[in-house]
């Protein structure tokens, strides 16, 4: 199992605009896990705080800026790789300033919760999935 591994802390968002659509995005080429879909985060550094770091992030991937009061906490996968054990909670997100632009993925899209399990995602992303169809 995951003993003797490292536990990587993750954090990601479920950006969801006014349609009640949740944004996704495409892992890019060269990247583990490339081609597949997740939720827009990344690694917490040390001394940061999970809501930080996605401000940071959102920032840098997406080109908008979240204000840490607009991150809701909403549930988290915990999941062992082959290397690592990663725990990443999920925040939901309804409000940011500026437009989404690809800046490190290969593509976005804007989906139903009811079409998220059309896409194909890491094992850690996955789960979650079912979370967001239930309660959006």
């Amino acid at each position: 199992m995951a003993e003797g591994k490292p536990i990587l802390l993750v954090a990601a968002a479920a950006l969801v605009d006014v349609d009640g659509r949740v944004l996704i995005c495409q892992r890019p080429p060269g990247k583990s896990l490339a081609g597949l879909w997740e939720f827009p985060g990344g690694k917490v550094e040390a001394g940061e705080t999970p809501e930080a770091c996605l401000i940071r992030e959102l920032d840098e991937e997406l080109g908008i800026r979240v204000a840490s009061a607009c991150l809701a906490p909403f549930v988290f996968a915990s999941h062992t790789y082959e290397d690592f054990h990663l725990l990443m909670p999920l925040y939901l997100c309804r409000r940011w300033e500026g437009s989404v632009v690809a800046r490190h993925h290969s593509a976005l899209a804007w989906v139903k919760p009811s079409k998220l399990g059309d896409y194909e995602m890491p094992p850690a992303d996955a789960p979650l999935v079912a979370w967001l169809r239930d309660v959006l």
